[in-house]
Formats: structure tokens, C-alpha cells, sequence
């Protein structure tokens, strides 16, 4: 019995990394085509898997079996290399709803919750499971400071906490 309520218990913590932020909704009409390409990380709220990372990249392209091959790349300048993480992401439900799980290190997934998408595709905010996960994510290096106002002004909105927010040098 005990066996059965641990494997329970990390089911349910498991299945909770791949949820939604209470109150954030992914957007809707995603075009999977549309989003695959390169993104450059403009700001994050930093975490240990990007800490002193600069340059950031994110390249989305497809695998074979349909799935999203995911190979996010940044510069430590304190170790003054490269480092690169390559994953794997699939839809959480709906291939037209901005909910996918992507996993990096084996058949462990996060949440990837895109809840603004402009209609050029240029922008996109993301989230996690949570809001100790945001991006903000462009098609360019740099954005404009009204477009750096709207992500702040937005992410504010939706109940995250900015005070830790890098904005990332590219």
C-alpha cells in the first residue's frame, strides 16, 4: 500500500509540472507551423537551468514523429562557452491550444503555456506551471520599450512578480 500511495503521490506532482497557472489561458488558434523557427529570449524571471545566461536562443523545428525537437542555447560568459539543452515537446491537449509539455531530461515534462501570441508571430509570452516561470520571446534580438511595456504591463496583470526579471543581453 505504501509503494502505491508514493507512486500516486509523484504521479500527481508529476502531472502538476505539466499544468496551467490558475487564471492564465493559453491562447487559442495556435498554428504549430507558424511558431517553429528561432526565438530570441528578450526577459525571464531567472532560474538555476539559465542562471548567467546571455544570448539565449530558443529553435523549434519538428521530429519525425510529430513531436517539437526543442534546442534552447546561451552564452556563460563566466565559463566563456556555449551551452545548449535539447528537448522535446508535444501538445498537452489540442494542437490548436498553446499548452505543450517539453522535457529535457528523459520522460520528465514541464509546462510550456504560451498566453499572448501576436498575429505576426514576432512575440509571445510563456509561462510554466506556475508563476515563478515567464518569457517574454521574439523573432528578433531586440524589442521595442512598448513592446517590453506591454509584457510587463500584462505579466503584472496576470499576478506575477517582476522584481527578479533579467532582461537578457543578446
Amino acid at each position: 500500500m505504501k509503494c502505491v500511495l508514493v507512486f500516486t503521490t509523484a504521479l500527481c506532482l508529476l502531472s502538476a509540472c505539466t499544468g496551467v497557472p490558475q487564471d492564465i489561458e493559453p491562447v487559442t488558434g495556435f498554428d504549430q507551423q507558424r511558431y517553429l523557427g528561432t526565438w530570441y529570449e528578450i526577459a525571464r524571471l531567472d532560474h538555476s537551468f539559465e542562471e548567467g545566461l546571455s544570448r539565449v536562443t530558443a529553435n523549434y523545428s519538428l521530429n519525425d514523429d510529430g513531436s517539437i525537437k526543442v534546442i534552447n542555447r546561451g552564452y556563460n560568459a563566466e565559463e566563456g562557452q556555449w551551452q545548449e539543452a535539447d528537448g522535446r515537446a508535444v501538445f498537452v491537449g489540442d494542437s490548436d491550444v498553446g499548452h505543450l509539455k517539453v522535457s529535457f531530461f528523459g520522460p520528465f515534462y514541464a509546462s510550456y503555456v504560451v498566453f499572448e501570441l501576436d498575429n505576426q508571430y514576432s512575440t509571445a509570452y510563456i509561462t510554466g506551471y506556475n508563476r515563478d516561470y515567464l518569457w517574454l520571446m521574439s523573432r528578433t534580438p531586440e524589442v521595442s520599450e512598448e513592446a517590453l511595456a506591454a509584457f510587463k504591463a500584462r505579466a503584472v496583470a496576470e499576478g506575477f512578480d517582476l522584481t527578479e526579471l533579467i532582461l537578457v543581453a543578446q
